[in-house]
């Protein structure tokens, strides 16, 4: 039988099912976080997400205290997946010389991977593209902003968070000299002609930086110029054969870590190199990403999948069509940390 909760962002009434866990307002859209009504007498409620108009780290209203509790491992055991959020970003660029036709299909396939594959809430996936009709979900640079900063914000032990982004990437002279190349890698959100692009020590300050112990995210980037926009402090540097070491771009000027969490990124390409939107995958006229696309099928086809095998999955499906379209194309994984990349598996 569905109950009713009051919305944390508004305050209206909600009926939601019984075994609901979030629910997203209709009159704010805010994310409510819930208790199931059979957890046990004592637990905490979670009191939801900042709302997307609201700036929870820059000027204007900020909560007084942290929206989610501190953990009680006594009471309240940390989930072995944790809850699960994630950021979607598809630009098409409509209207411009180069637009892409890709990109929106791209974030409708991670969604879908997303939620019926790896279990995530659809009520705790947030999308921004040119389709949607609120304004605070246009993929300008103030919404990807204000979406990265709700992407992480309150990360406590046992989240998994996603951050997808489809569209045009690019480089830019490196005035901090915090990086090995001399470049900036960056996003480039619809209105990046007047407002500019989201280059990397932002991205990294965003939502590298924030995560505490026991959160992990996972970055999938389908962009040009996109090996270490992140700006995570370790490169896998992979050979055709697979074998693999880690590239140190630590800069001791520089601090890049988390705090304590995880960070991952796969990214379409190498910082010098650009990636393919194509219908080669699909066999019609619908476009894609060849990363998303090659990312998506090797999720779907094995569950169990390693970094490293993932990773040569990837590289795998986009060898030929990259060949064909005379681009040079090898997806990368940065991270945080080093590992085995063979033993460690993939959980989203």
């Amino acid at each position: 039988m569905a109950r009713r909760e009051r919305c944390s962002g508004c305050g209206s009434n909600m009926l939601v099912s019984p075994e609901a866990r979030v629910v997203r307002c209709s009159q704010c859209h805010t994310l409510t976080n819930l208790v199931p009504i059979n957890a046990r007498p004592g637990r905490t409620r979670y009191n939801g997400l900042p709302r997307m108009h609201e700036n929870p780290y820059g000027n204007g209203p900020s909560p007084q205290h942290p929206q989610y509790p501190q953990p009680r491992p006594s009471l309240s055991p940390v989930p072995i997946y944790g809850r699960k959020r994630a950021l979607l970003c598809g630009v098409n660029y409509h209207g411009k010389s180069y637009k892409l036709k890709g990109s929106i299909n791209d974030v409708k396939s991670m969604k879908y991977l997303l939620v019926e594959t790896l279990g995530f809430p659809n009520d705790s996936i947030l999308m921004l593209t040119e389709n949607e009709r609120e304004p605070s979900k246009i993929p300008t640079k103030q919404n990807i902003r204000k979406a990265l900063k709700w992407l992480v914000y309150g990360c406590q032990p046992g989240d998994s968070l996603v951050f997808h982004f489809s569209g045009h990437g690019t480089r830019q002279k490196d005035y901090n000299h915090d990086e090995v190349d001399g470049f900036d890698e960056a996003l480039c959100p619809l209105d990046h002609e007047t407002e500019g692009n989201i280059i990397d020590d932002e991205i990294n300050d965003t939502i590298v930086k924030p995560l505490t112990r026991g959160t992990t995210l996972h970055a999938i980037i389908d962009a040009c110029y996109s090996g270490t926009v992140l700006d995570l402090p370790f490169v896998c540097r992979m050979n055709k054969e697979g074998r693999y070491a880690w590239e140190d771009q630590r800069n001791p000027l520089f601090n890049k870590r988390t705090s304590g969490g995880l960070a991952f990124c796969f990214s379409a390409c190498d910082d010098h190199q650009t990636s393919a939107d194509t219908t080669a995958f699909t066999g019609t006229n619908v476009r894609t990403g060849a990363m998303t696309y090659s990312f998506v099928q090797a999720i779907q086809n094995e569950r169990r999948l390693t970094y490293g095998h993932l990773l040569n999955a990837m590289r795998y499906t986009i060898g030929d069509v990259s060949k064909a379209h005379g681009a040079s194309q090898e997806p990368q994984l940065t991270s945080s940390d080093k590992f085995d990349i063979y033993s460690k598996p993939v959980v989203l």
